[in-house]
């Protein structure tokens, strides 16, 4: 069933009426904001300029249902009538190859070249691993008083199956084959991001796109004025920094945003590849890169690194990032102060 999208005006027009006054009316695009909660288990907002409600709402349509082809191909979860998604490939672990979608080949190759450049800290062949810590995610927060962390020893056993060498892409054949029938893909690191930017390539100039905190900008506001995007602090509050965008992505991985707590520890869902456990370096890492799905993985990848190892991932890829440490404390790349709003000594 197509889902419909309804704008919001977001502007105020002041009406002068009464006897011998005209009518003031505001011209030029108006701003317009749509928000929708079905896609990639998060909410996703678009906001833009359009000369009337029928013309941004269809754009907004268009994006929406992009987005929406994005989230039944990546799906680990659930199956979808007439799609071969992820949670196909995954069911068919140690079988056969799968024909898939070149979509899906793609987002497979970018994460190929990211488990090599951060040598194996983008690593979305560690489902079995994230499977764990979902479960037992979910099931504590329905259940808190019986709240539990996966079992060690399954852990143990799961942390041998994540090799993205047992992964085999055949791009020709527009297959992907798990060679390890314990094996299971997890694209939650990548996926949000690599759909958000794919959606910001068709949107029109002048929106932004946020999906799940993955927000694209594809140019400046009509009057040529940055989008201001706030770097969220991890106890609540203001905002800890607020950056002025005009194009490209902000990415922002941080252990407030999935977690649950057991006997007075919380686990959050950022798991560290070299461990199999949530990784304890930062609080949150914000990233600021062209490429959505590059920021996406960077960010994670960064968040599981000490400084100086996420820092020498950053400059592969031209990205630029902030830090927010244990006790509050604020540390970013040179080229991310370029980005504050109210310039770089903020």
């Amino acid at each position: 069933m197509r889902r419909r999208i309804t704008a919001v005006l977001a502007v105020l027009c002041l009406l002068l009426t009464g006897c011998g006054q005209t009518q003031m009316v505001e011209t030029g695009p108006k701003r317009y904001e749509a928000t929708f909660l079905d896609l990639f288990d998060t909410v996703t907002t678009i906001k833009g300029y359009a000369d009337s409600e029928e013309d941004f709402t269809a754009q907004a349509q268009e994006i929406h249902d992009l987005l929406e082809e994005y989230h039944q191909l990546y799906d680990i979860y659930n199956d979808y009538e007439g799609v071969v998604n992820l949670k196909t490939v995954n069911d068919s672990a140690g079988g056969d190859p799968v024909e898939v979608d070149r979509r899906i080949i793609d987002l497979l190759l970018l994460c190929r070249e990211l488990y090599d450049s951060s040598g194996g800290m983008v690593n979305v062949a560690m489902g079995s691993v994230l499977s764990l810590w979902h479960d037992a995610r979910e099931a504590s927060i329905d259940d808190p008083e019986n709240a539990y962390v996966p079992d060690e020893g399954a852990i143990e056993t799961a942390m041998a199956h994540i090799s993205f060498d047992t992964v085999v892409i055949d791009e020709a054949a527009s297959t992907v084959c798990l060679t390890d029938p314990d094996q299971r893909l997890d694209v939650g690191a990548v996926a949000k991001g690599y759909a958000a930017g794919k959606a910001a390539e068709v949107m029109p100039e002048g929106m932004i796109l946020s999906l799940g905190g993955n927000v694209c900008a594809s140019g400046p506001k009509p009057d040529g004025s940055p989008w201001v995007v706030g770097v969220e602090d991890p106890d609540g509050g203001d905002y800890l920094k607020t950056l002025a965008i005009t194009e490209g992505a902000v990415v922002t991985s941080g252990d407030y945003q999935r977690y649950y707590t057991v006997n007075g520890v919380t686990y959050h869902h950022i798991i560290d590849p070299t461990t199999g456990w949530p990784a304890r370096h930062w609080r949150a890492v914000t990233v600021v890169c062209e490429d959505s799905g590059l920021a996406d993985a960077l960010s994670t990848a960064v968040f599981t690194m000490a400084k100086e190892e996420g820092t020498a991932l950053l400059e592969q890829y031209g990205a630029q990032a902030l830090w927010v440490a244990d006790d509050g404390e604020l540390t970013w790349t040179d080229g991310f102060a370029a980005y504050f709003r109210d310039g770089a000594k903020q």
